[in-house]
Parts: C-alpha cells; structure tokens; sequence
C-alpha cells in the first residue's frame, strides 16, 4: 500500500472508491487504535498512516469521472497491491467461505506459510457471495478488463464461486 499511495492519492484514481473505504475502516482500527500495529505502520508505511487520516472526512468532495484512473493506466503497484491481498487475504476469504457452507464453528488455513485458524464469519462469507454476483453482472468487455488486472494475483481465485 506505501508503494501505491507513492503513485496516487487513492486505489483507483484522485478520489475515493468502495475499496478505499473498505480499506479505511480496517486501517482506522489498526493503526488508530491497535498499539503494536500503529507502531508498525507508522514505521514501515507512513503514507498509509496519512491515508487513513486524510480518509477520515470527504464530505467536501465533489467527485468527477475524470478522477478514476482507467485500470489499464493504473500503476504498476496497484497490482502489487493485489498480489498481496490475493496472498493473504484470498486464502482466508476462501477458508472462511468453505467453513460457512459446512456449517463449520472455525476455519484453518496456510496464510503466508503460517497456519491461520479463525472464527468462521458468515457475514463475510455474503460479502464474498456479493462481490461474485457483481462480477458476473460485469459485461464481457468490463469482465475482461477486471480479469487482465486480477491474473496472477490471486485475487481471481475468490471470484470463481457458483
């Protein structure tokens, strides 16, 4: 995330998106509130500490289309980015998924060569759910451009759901 805020001011372009806001209301937790987390961004990724503050409030901001940046110009570091969400968030997402349909209490998987065991959340398993729905609801031209940014990443591994 330091690299790509070094390139832009949000994940998709010069304003805001459901994904920045997704981020905020996590990071807002971990470096607002969480001592050993905040000490960590604050040394290993300021720019991400700065985004969290500057996300606190838009309620001024009168966006334009002219502010997304076209996922084929997007940087190079957004797909960095991607890269490690599809590494450790993909896996814990897919576990977490599979537990909610066994009816399963928890769920364990290797997450960044460590063994991950967590609570199931079924709300984030309707997210998952969600998020698939909307991508084949994508027409074939905008499914493909999200598809060229997503291969390799590992991301594309959660949109593969029935």
């Amino acid at each position: 995330m330091e690299d790509h805020l070094a390139n832009q001011q949000f994940m998709l372009g010069h304003r805001p998106a459901a994904g920045d806001f997704g981020f905020y209301g996590q990071l807002t937790q971990l470096i607002g509130f969480d001592p050993t987390s905040r000490a960590i961004a604050h040394e290993v990724s300021p720019r991400t500490v700065a985004w969290v503050d500057q996300m606190d409030d838009h309620s001024g901001l009168d966006p334009t289309e002219q502010d997304w940046v076209k996922l084929q110009d997007q940087p190079e570091s957004l797909r960095g980015l991607l890269r490690e969400i599809g590494r450790v968030y993909a896996p814990a997402q897919l576990a977490n998924m599979a537990a909610v349909q066994a009816g399963d209490k928890t769920w364990e998987a290797e997450i960044d060569g460590a063994r991950w065991t967590q609570q199931t959340f079924p709300y984030q398993a309707k997210c998952l759910m969600w998020t698939n729905e909307r991508y084949r609801a994508l027409g074939d031209a905008d499914r493909a451009s999200v598809d060229s940014l997503l291969q390799g990443t590992g991301v594309e591994t959660m949109l593969s759901l029935t």
